[in-house]
């Protein structure tokens, strides 16, 4: 089979489509035939040589991808060869083929096409995972996301409005900020042009927001502490803005608020199983009901993924980049 390899640590020139062995579904996995994968900020960090697989991992990029079943590994049941799936993954999504086991397995959601489901499984069970399983959010609170027009943004307004949130986002302009509204956002906050901290303030009449998913890190510690609610509750996904900061314990005890901070690559796979039934359980009948649809910005071949990278990277995508095999 063929992947996209990484021979050497570079910029997006760096990523090889090359032969490589095929991939076999061991003890309780299966074969997907890749369809799509997506491209994911982890997935740049891996090229880049800054983001090592977990050990066992595939070698190759991608932690999601569509496809078909094409074969079942020992001890598999409730799945066939044929069946049309999304998976969550710890690597090896850019490729023809990859092992996935069968707990981080969705099928494909009624209405959305095999390609564009790929857009689906990495942003929904990081939102679902954080937003509502730790954040706890609930129907009237506030959540402010940052990177409003990212595929996990764009995902975490629909999300939230669907259980009855408000939802408050950052974006890099005009144009970005249109889509976040288009997808329901409530309060549209130009990082650029104004300070996130006074406008969700001044949305909240001073109360500040009850969760916050932040993709910044170190650079929105402080400023993400003084934007919470009195009990508010900081979710921290990314580092872009740095892996060191300054926390101010007395305001954050003032507050009574929490701060976690998680990533979801390197989680054992009970843990990935247990996300990815409540994704099932609680996500997956949004899609066909309309209030939760895949936002993709644009679709590449595989053989394109530099091409992939330079997207993501230069930071005026809206949703996600695919790449399709």
């Amino acid at each position: 089979m063929h992947a996209i390899t990484i021979p050497e640590p570079g910029g997006p020139e760096a990523l090889v489509w090359a032969e490589v062995p095929d991939a076999v579904a061991g003890e309780g996995e299966v074969l997907v035939e890749v369809a799509a994968a997506a491209v994911n900020r982890a997935d740049v960090l891996q090229r880049q040589g800054h983001y090592e697989p977990p050990p066992g991992a595939s070698p190759y990029p991608g932690l999601e991808c569509s496809g078909r079943i094409v074969a079942l590994g020992p001890g598999v049941s409730g799945w066939s060869v044929g069946d049309e799936v999304c998976a969550l993954l710890s690597g090896g999504g850019y490729a023809e083929k990859v092992a996935v086991p069968v707990g981080q397995l969705l099928p494909v959601p009624e209405g959305v096409e095999l390609t564009v489901a790929a857009s689906l499984p990495e942003a929904v069970a990081t939102v679902w995972s954080n937003v509502f399983m730790v954040s706890h959010l609930r129907p009237g609170e506030t959540l402010l996301v940052h990177g409003g027009a990212s595929g996990i943004g764009t995902m975490a307004i629909q999300l939230a409005k669907a259980v009855g949130a408000r939802v408050a986002v950052t974006a890099g302009g005009p144009a970005k900020l249109a889509r976040c509204a288009e997808l329901g956002a409530d309060v549209l906050i130009d990082y650029r042009e104004q300070d996130f901290v006074e406008e969700v303030r001044k949305a909240t009449d001073g109360a500040g927001a009850d969760v916050i998913l932040d993709i910044m890190g170190a650079k929105y510690l402080d400023r993400n502490v003084r934007a919470l609610a009195v009990n508010g509750r900081l979710a921290v996904i990314g580092m872009q803005g740095g892996v060191k900061g300054e926390l101010n314990l007395g305001a954050l005890m003032a507050k009574r608020a929490a701060v976690t901070a998680t990533t979801l690559r390197g989680r054992p796979a009970a843990e990935k199983a247990a996300i990815v039934a409540a994704v099932r359980e609680h996500v997956w009948p949004l899609v066909p009901a309309g209030r939760v649809r895949p936002v993709v910005d644009r679709v590449l071949g595989m053989a394109d993924a530099a091409e992939g990278h330079r997207v993501l990277e230069a930071g005026k995508h809206v949703g996600k980049v695919l790449l399709v095999v």
